[in-house]
């Protein structure tokens, strides 16, 4: 069971580790959006990757802080995915909705999933994190 501590409370180290990963997380995003015209597949799709490969590896609190919540947290948008989705719908366009999120879904589980193999593959390579 996780270490309880009160809620709301947060260390200066997370705090820092989740910011200098969001920093580059959201750069990149701002800037595939402008290069692709709004659509967030690419991001979404490396953000699972990543995730995956997080979670296949050993458990590594900094490093989950750095590039899960910070990176992949700032990288990857959920509600810019809906919004595109709920546009092509408020023109009719059904087929181009329905395409969009099958397309995100499965490109995200599929990229999770890869994701999850390879880090199990480098998982006996890696050193565990010392504990804090």
């Amino acid at each position: 069971m996780p270490e309880s501590r009160p809620p709301l409370r947060i260390e200066l180290e997370e705090l820092l580790l989740v910011a200098l990963g969001a920093v580059p997380g959201a750069l990149l995003r701002w800037q595939w959006a402008v290069q692709l015209e709004d659509r967030n597949v690419l991001v979404n799709t490396l953000g699972a990757a990543i995730l995956g490969l997080l979670a296949g590896l050993p458990a590594a609190p900094r490093r989950q802080l750095l590039l899960g919540i910070g990176f992949c947290g700032s990288l990857t948008t959920f509600s810019s995915w809906m919004l595109a989705a709920m546009r092509d719908l408020s023109r009719g366009e059904w087929g181009s909705a329905v395409g969009l999120i099958a397309l995100t879904l499965g490109l995200g589980l599929g990229a999770a999933a890869l994701g999850f193999v390879f880090g199990r593959r480098f998982r006996r390579q890696e050193p565990p994190e010392p504990p804090r």
